[in-house]
């Protein structure tokens, strides 16, 4: 029996969801969360075997949750799939960069749904094929390595350094705490990294930054 905790902010998704995945013999929802902070509470007390994780909430959002979830003892090695509306590059990125194991868009077939969750909680990562689709087009367009390093050239040590940063996953915010700048301050300095790398996201500096060798 695979167990799900369910993190939805909206009930009536939770419940269309809830049917949907026990509609299954060996699928259960043990608990459901309206928010990040709860998930966590939640998960503490039921272990289940896979976080069903909205990203949009308030309180704590699914990004940071997601986090949490990773830095937790108890529950850092839990698999955490984001199922959301969105299918923004940059939230598919930071999602992944927080720990997720898989991407899904709301949109997915019931029997999909339960697929993929079964498949993440045995520790297959699971990712929307449309999403897949066009990370790779994303990928295919950024420059070769030997331009990649002939570009870095030309920035300074902070902006490599802040590159860096951005190619972990982290949010403006978090560069700014981490350097002690301000966060209009980091989103000044990842724009014009954008610009100079020619790069049209975020996602595309995120995947610059490991084919330069920024990241491990």
């Amino acid at each position: 029996m695979t167990t799900v905790l369910l993190v939805d902010d909206q009930n009536l998704l939770r419940a269309g969801l809830r049917a949907i995945l026990e509609n299954a013999d060996d699928i259960s929802v043990v608990a459901e969360a309206a928010d990040g902070r709860e998930a966590l509470a939640r998960g503490r007390e039921h272990r289940p075997d896979i976080f069903l994780m909205d990203l949009r909430m308030p309180v704590m959002d699914g990004i940071r949750a997601t986090r949490a979830i990773r830095a937790d003892p108890v529950l850092g090695r839990t698999p955490v799939l984001v199922l959301t509306t969105f299918d923004d590059q940059d939230d598919v990125t930071e999602a992944l960069a927080a720990g997720a194991d898989g991407y899904l868009l709301k949109d997915i077939d019931a029997d999909d749904l339960r697929r993929a969750v079964r498949r993440a909680a045995a520790g297959e990562p699971q990712v929307a094929p449309e999403i897949v689709r066009r990370m790779m087009e994303r990928v295919a367009a950024l420059p070769t390595r030997r331009t990649t390093e002939a570009a870095l050239a030309g920035l300074t040590d902070r902006e490599v350094e802040i590159l860096a940063h951005v190619g972990r996953g982290m949010t403006n915010e978090e560069i700014g705490r981490a350097l002690f700048l301000s966060r209009e301050t980091a989103r000044t300095y990842v724009s014009r990294l954008m610009t100079k790398l020619a790069a049209r996201d975020r996602a595309q500096l995120v995947v610059l930054a490991h084919r330069a060798g920024l990241v491990d």
